[in-house]
């Protein structure tokens, strides 16, 4: 076999490898977040109320923005 062809057949196969890949984890990800979503209001004001704290609506509101801009900044 010559040279270009071994080259053209390994990019490929490295080519394909990473297409199977990507696919693979994104759906991996999808079943993820399915199995376990991410956090919304009311597992916030279930935590705070089991922090003994009265979880008031602007502090939810706060809280959430919060969280929200700290997960755009990842």
């Amino acid at each position: 076999m010559s040279t270009p062809v071994l080259v053209l057949i390994i990019v490929l196969v490295g080519l394909a490898c990473f297409a199977g890949g990507f696919f693979a984890a994104r759906k991996y990800m999808e079943d993820y977040l399915k199995k376990n979503p991410p956090i919304n209001e009311q597992m916030l004001r279930t935590m705070m109320v089991q922090m003994g704290q009265k979880p008031s609506e602007k502090k939810l509101h706060q809280m959430m923005t919060a969280m929200k801009a700290n997960m755009d900044k990842k």
